[in-house]
């Protein structure tokens, strides 16, 4: 059964892309993915090894599916700015088929986390590809190409979440940085109040909770604005050591401002 964390972020999705206008395919495929039992599994156990075995913040449905709203969120800032994903710049795609690659690649990036840490994106395109072949085997039914073109995209999205492998595409981008962006202290709430110390994941989650609030906004000189606000410096690993690493090695790097502050202080342009 679904949190009510999850619930309303899946109502949050579903608003932000009714507000950009996409085909009844793209909401098939965010409903598909939100209800589908095997995923929903995953996630959870994935969550379990991350949070009581390992020691690190959530890598469950929450995680997913704040990623995906984020990448949606900034897809959204991109078109509105004029620029075109890989899939429209190449002309075999549209805006909705690289929508429903990053959906996918969103909320199945984590999957690994279920069997370690240690290479669990490789791990994550193993476990999501059956998922993922399952579900648009029914969305582009008929459609061949498409199917093969918005799977492999959305492995693109799952392999190279880390940043520490080249990826090529904008949408592909777009979800590494999506990932870093989901670092508030929410998502170390769980695993400090087990209160567990020495673990692998320690200094994720002290850094990840002196984290107060992330925004994604409309940028001033670019089209992507990111603002970290931190009630320490300890913020300042997971703003340099993680977000800051992923969007410097991410095809959106060039239309991203990034910003971080302690409250009370003025904030510092990293970008």
């Amino acid at each position: 059964m679904r949190s009510t964390k999850e619930q309303t972020l899946d109502v949050k999705i579903k608003e932000t892309l009714q507000a950009l206008g996409v085909s009844a395919k793209v909401t098939e495929a965010v409903n598909m993915i939100a209800s589908d039992e095997e995923i929903q599994a995953v996630q959870e156990y994935a969550n379990n090894v991350s949070i009581v075995r390992l020691g690190y913040n959530d890598h469950g449905p929450v995680h997913m599916r704040t990623v995906l709203l984020n990448a949606i969120i900034m897809l959204g800032f991109l078109r509105e700015a004029g620029i075109k994903t890989s899939l429209e710049t190449e002309g075999i795609g549209d805006f909705d088929d690289s929508l429903i690659a990053v959906i996918y690649g969103a909320m199945l990036h984590d999957l690994g986390m279920s069997m370690g840490r240690q290479d669990h994106e490789v791990f994550s395109i193993h476990l999501a590809l059956p998922i993922i072949e399952r579900q648009l085997s029914q969305l582009y039914k008929g459609n061949l190409q498409k199917k093969v073109m918005t799977r492999s995209l959305a492995l693109e999205c799952i392999a190279g979440h880390m940043g520490n492998r080249s990826v090529y595409s904008i949408e592909a981008g777009i979800v590494q940085v999506a990932d870093g962006c989901d670092m508030t202290k929410g998502r170390a709430r769980i695993i400090m109040s087990l209160s567990q110390n020495h673990r692998a994941g320690s200094i994720h989650q002290y850094s990840a909770n002196s984290i107060e609030n992330v925004c994604l906004t409309k940028g001033r000189e670019k089209p992507i604005q990111i603002e970290v606000l931190m009630s320490s410096e300890v913020g300042l690993f997971q703003v340099e050591e993680v977000l800051l690493t992923k969007i410097a090695s991410s095809t959106a790097k060039p239309f991203i401002e990034l910003y971080a502050y302690v409250e009370g202080e003025e904030p510092k342009r990293y970008l």
